[in-house]
C-alpha cells in the first residue's frame, strides 16, 4: 500500500473546486456569478454612456457660450471707449452751434475744420455700429431711450412730451450707450 504522504500532486483532488462545481442538471454558483457580473458591466456601461453624453453636451454648451462671448466682445468691446468719446462729440457740436451764431471771415477755416472733424467722427461711429438717438421737441418721452433731466408744466403740451433736448443719446448696435437727455412736460392736460 502506498503511503498517502507520497501521492503525486496531479492525483490530488481540489476540494474547493469540487464544492463549486454544479451537479448535473443544476446551475451552479458560477452561472449566477457570471449573470451578476454581466449586470454590473451593463450598469457601468450605461453609467459611462450617460457621463459621455453629459460631457458632450457640456462641451457643446461651452462652445456655444464661447462663440456668443466672442460675438459680444466684438460688438460691444469698445463700449467703454465709445462712452469716453461722446463728450468730445458733444463739445464739437457745441462749438459748431456757437460758431454758427457769430460767423466771421477769420473763423471760416476753423469752422470748416470742426465740421470736417464732426463728419469724420460720425462716419467712424457709423462704421462701429454707434447710432445717434436724436429726439425732437414734441416727441413722446421713452424711458428706454431718454433720460428726463427736468420736468416743467409747459402750456399746450401733454404730460410726457419732450419740451427740450439737451444732449443726444447713442445706441451701440442694439444696446443703449447713453440715453438722450431731455426736458419733459409735466402738464396734466
Amino acid at each position: 500500500m502506498a503511503d498517502p504522504k507520497q501521492t503525486p500532486e496531479e492525483d490530488l483532488i481540489d476540494i474547493d473546486a469540487l464544492a463549486n462545481e454544479p451537479l448535473e442538471g443544476e446551475e451552479g454558483p458560477e452561472v449566477e456569478i457570471e449573470l451578476d457580473e454581466i449586470e454590473i458591466i451593463r450598469q457601468e456601461r450605461d453609467e459611462m454612456r450617460d457621463r459621455f453624453m453629459r460631457a458632450l453636451a457640456d462641451a457643446e454648451n461651452a462652445r456655444k457660450r464661447g462663440e456668443r462671448d466672442r460675438r459680444e466682445a466684438e460688438q460691444y468691446g469698445g463700449s467703454k471707449l465709445a462712452r469716453d468719446i461722446l463728450p468730445v462729440y458733444d463739445n464739437l457740436k457745441r462749438a459748431l452751434e456757437a460758431a454758427g451764431e457769430s460767423e466771421g471771415e477769420a473763423m471760416s477755416g476753423l469752422l470748416e475744420g470742426v465740421k470736417l472733424t464732426m463728419r469724420e467722427m460720425l462716419n467712424i461711429f457709423a462704421k462701429h455700429g454707434i447710432e445717434p438717438i436724436v429726439p425732437e421737441v414734441g416727441d413722446t418721452f421713452d424711458p428706454q431711450l431718454h433720460q428726463a433731466m427736468f420736468e416743467a408744466p409747459l402750456p399746450d403740451t401733454k404730460q410726457g412730451t419732450i419740451i427740450q433736448v439737451m444732449a443726444e443719446g447713442f445706441m451701440l448696435h442694439d444696446r443703449l450707450l447713453r440715453p438722450a437727455q431731455v426736458g419733459v412736460s409735466s402738464n396734466p392736460g
